[in-house]
């Protein structure tokens, strides 16, 4: 019997509103092992909603404290290398060891954000023109979304969310 396959939105799995679904099957075998919900209108504009409530509350949280998160989960993920690459497997038809290289380098974009206390300063330049200096100042700007291939379901996504506001990826 196929798996019902949901969608994370606001910290919770939900199933979503639309009616439409769509079969997953295992590559290798080709049975049907899982359909997922297809998104209708209302889930988005949930999915988006949620990430907005979340963005106000991630703005404020310190650039510290935003590595510490991104630290955090690339410890759980790198934990769970096997589960996530088995599942690639199973969904995606790639063999193991290409599944590991895909989130290896994903988590590679990861490690990279979390130095987000130096990559968030903003920058002064004196005297860019007579007595005018010039100063930039690096804030969240909110909710984003990615479109990703389905070849690369984990290295792709990690290569945009790490630089981009959790909130987002916390509610799609």
């Amino acid at each position: 019997m196929p798996t019902a396959i949901h969608r994370f939105v606001g910290g919770r799995t939900v199933p979503g509103t639309g009616t439409r679904t769509a079969p997953v099957y295992n590559p290798a075998t080709g049975e049907e092992t899982g359909r997922v919900a297809l998104a209708d209108a209302a889930d988005v504009n949930d999915a988006v909603a949620a990430a907005k409530a979340v963005a106000r509350d991630w703005a404020h949280t310190t650039p510290l404290r935003r590595a510490r998160i991104l630290n955090a989960f690339l410890r759980i993920a790198e934990e769970r290398i096997d589960e996530l690459a088995a599942l690639i497997t199973a969904e995606h038809g790639k063999v193991l060891s290409d599944a590991e290289g895909e989130i290896q380098r994903g988590l590679e974009v990861v490690e990279f954000a979390t130095a987000a206390p130096q990559l968030l300063k903003g920058e002064v330049t004196e005297n860019v023109g007579t007595r005018v200096d010039s100063h930039s100042l690096r804030q969240p700007l909110g909710v984003v979304a990615g479109i990703t291939p389905f070849n690369f379901p984990v290295m792709v996504p990690m290569w945009m969310f790490p630089a981009r506001s959790p909130a987002a990826i916390a509610s799609c």
